[in-house]
């Protein structure tokens, strides 16, 4: 009865996790990026819940050599996406702005084991779903990804390689103001990328999406992997 009790009680609080993989696609100039998110909780059967120690880490960055053909692009994508290390539910998050919507038309006849996540990043104030994407403000993602950062729910892993590339990326971002009045998040210096932020800020967006911070008793915990 106690071994029952024990396997029963193990169960309830078996840890869960999952996987999210942001994709941004470059252009001409720009380089794609890659970025996969841990999202792990401990789930509750009794109580049908994730419980208190929840955590969101950053597992994996890198950006892919300039050029890089988008055919090229897809198989890297679907080798990070699919990787044996991740033991969980898989997503993957693409931008699929301009020459991105090519990319994610190859990569659903991937038929891979992921959820796709198609995302038109946009200069507007409000997010939505249009022509079979999600249209998610540039704006949501950068100040989404600074406040996970800024509160410390974001764990890093250590010695990642691209990690002060990021942090400088993000330094550089300022706030545009448009005649129409939107505002455009971009780098203030020509020629900076912005590349590995929107990887990581996708990733971190569908993580949010699936998993909102204080789903029943959860809430992202803080602290160094």
């Amino acid at each position: 009865m106690r071994v029952a009790a024990r396997a029963i009680e193990s169960e309830r609080r078996a840890p869960r996790r999952e996987y999210f993989t942001g994709l941004d696609v470059g252009q001409v100039r720009d380089p794609s990026a890659l970025a996969v998110v841990e999202w792990a909780g401990e789930w509750d059967g009794a109580a049908f819940r994730y419980e208190k120690r929840t955590a969101l880490r950053l597992r994996y960055l890198e950006r892919t050599p300039l050029g890089t053909p988008y055919p090229e692009l897809v198989e890297r994508a679907a080798r990070v996406a699919c990787s044996g290390a991740m033991d969980g539910r898989r997503h993957l998050v693409v931008d699929a702005t301009g020459v991105g919507r090519p990319v994610v038309d190859l990569l659903k006849k991937q038929g891979m084991p992921w959820r796709l996540w198609p995302v038109v990043i946009t200069s507007g104030y409000s997010g939505g779903w249009s022509d079979g994407c999600h249209t998610v403000p540039k704006r949501d993602l950068i100040v989404g990804l600074q406040v996970l950062l800024q509160r410390g729910r974001l764990h890093v892993a250590a010695g990642m390689k691209e990690w002060p590339a990021l942090i400088r990326e993000l330094g550089q971002m300022r706030v545009k103001v448009t005649g129409g009045g939107k505002e455009q998040f971009e780098a203030w210096r020509e020629g900076e990328h912005d590349d590995l932020v929107l990887a990581l800020a996708l990733a971190c967006w569908a993580a949010g999406r699936v998993h909102p911070e204080g789903e029943g008793r959860s809430g992202l915990s803080s602290g160094v992997c």
